[in-house]
C-alpha cells in the first residue's frame, strides 16, 4: 500500500492530502519509459563500439581466413608465373631454335582480354580492384598456358619430323671397312678406264670382292632395283624423302625389289661388276633435289675422324674410276 503524503495549507492553517493527477502520472511514466529506452540504446551503442558479439567474431574470423587463403592464392600465381616463364624462356631459346622454329613473341604469350569488360561482375566491393587484378592475372595465366601448350604440341611434330630426317638422310658408308679393298674413287674429274679421257665422275668407287654386302645408307623406299639404266648394271636407287636420293651400281644381285621400305643398314644388295664396269666395286652416288652431290659429306653415322681423314684424303686423289 502507498504511503499517503500530506502538505500543511497555510491559508486554512490545517494539513491537507496530496493528491496526484492521472495526466500528470502519465507524463511521469512516459519520461520515464523514454529515459529508459534513451539509456539502453546508449549502452547497446556503447557496446557495439568496444565489445564483439558471436556473430562479428565468428564474420572476423571468417574474413581472416579469407585473407589468409587470398594471400596464397596469390603466391600460387607468382609461383605458376615464374615456372612457366622458365617453360617459355627454354621453349624459344632452347627448343624452338634447335628445330628452326620461329619463337612465340611476348605480346602474344602475355596479351590480355580486349572488348567487353569482363571483369565488371565484380565491381561495387570493398575489395574490387583487388578481386578484379587477380581474376585478371589468372586469365593471362590460363591463356599464356594454352599458347605454350600449343607450342609444345608443334615441338612435338618438329621433333618427330627431325628425327625422320635424321634417320633418312644417307649416313653411313654403304660398304664395311672391314670388307673393302680400298676407296678406288672420289667424286670429280676421272680418268675413264675405257676411253682414258678425262671426265666427271658423279660418284664414289668402293672396290670390295665379289659378293660383299651392301647396305642401306638410310630409312626410305626402294624406287628402282632393275638394270634398265645405261652403265649402272644391275642398280638400286632409294628414295629417302626430304629431297634425298641414293644410288647403288654394278651390283652382282639384290636383296630388295622395288617400292620395298628399309631401314638404315639394313642389307639391299650386293657387290658384283654388271654394267660400264671393269673391276668388282660399289658404285655410290647421292642425289639432292635431283642434282648429284659429293657422297664424301655423308659418312658420319658410321666412320672415325681418323677414317673419315683418311677417306677424304684417297677421294681427292685424282685416279682412275673403275666404271
Amino acid at each position: 500500500m502507498s504511503k499517503v503524503k500530506f502538505y500543511y495549507d497555510s491559508d486554512t492553517l490545517s494539513y491537507r492530502k496530496i493528491t496526484r493527477k492521472k495526466r500528470r502520472t502519465f507524463k511521469y511514466i512516459l519520461a520515464f519509459l523514454l529515459a529508459t529506452a534513451l539509456f539502453g540504446l546508449l549502452f547497446v551503442f556503447i557496446g557495439s563500439q568496444f565489445f564483439e558479439s558471436p556473430n562479428e567474431k565468428a564474420l572476423k574470423r571468417e574474413l581472416s581466413n579469407m585473407q589468409f587463403q587470398f594471400d596464397l592464392l596469390n603466391k600460387k600465381i607468382n609461383e605458376a608465373e615464374t615456372v612457366l616463364a622458365n617453360i617459355e624462356d627454354r621453349d624459344n631459346n632452347i627448343y624452338r631454335l634447335y628445330f628452326e622454329s620461329n619463337p612465340i613473341p611476348e605480346e602474344q604469350r602475355k596479351a590480355g582480354f580486349g572488348g567487353v569488360n569482363r571483369y565488371k561482375v565484380f565491381e561495387g566491393f570493398d575489395n574490387s580492384k583487388l578481386i578484379k587484378e587477380s581474376n585478371k592475372r589468372i586469365d593471362i595465366l590460363q591463356k599464356r598456358i594454352v599458347v605454350q601448350s600449343k607450342s609444345l604440341d608443334e615441338i612435338a611434330v618438329l621433333a618427330e619430323e627431325k628425327e625422320k630426317l635424321l634417320a633418312s638422310i644417307p649416313a653411313i658408308q654403304p660398304v664395311n671397312n672391314e670388307n673393302l679393298t680400298r676407296m678406288a674413287s672420289g667424286y670429280g674429274m676421272r680418268t675413264d678406264p675405257f676411253n682414258k679421257t678425262r671426265k666427271m665422275h658423279w660418284g664414289m668407287d668402293f672396290t670390295a670382292p665379289r659378293g660383299t654386302p651392301i647396305y642401306a645408307v638410310g630409312d626410305g623406299v626402294v624406287e628402282r632395283a632393275d638394270s634398265n639404266s645405261s652403265g649402272y648394271g644391275k642398280h638400286i636407287r632409294i628414295n629417302h624423302g626430304y629431297g634425298y636420293v641414293s644410288l647403288y651400281a654394278h651390283l652382282y644381285k639384290y636383296k630388295i625389289g622395288k617400292n620395298q621400305k628399309v631401314k638404315r643398314g639394313d642389307l639391299i644388295g650386293f657387290v658384283g661388276s654388271t654394267g660400264r664396269s671393269e673391276a668388282p666395286h660399289l658404285h655410290y652416288e647421292i642425289f639432292k633435289d635431283g642434282k648429284r652431290i659429293n657422297p664424301i659429306n655423308f659418312y658420319y653415322g658410321s666412320l672415325t675422324a681418323e677414317e673419315y681423314s683418311k677417306l677424304l684424303d684417297r677421294s681427292s686423289i685424282e685416279n682412275q674410276s673403275l666404271d
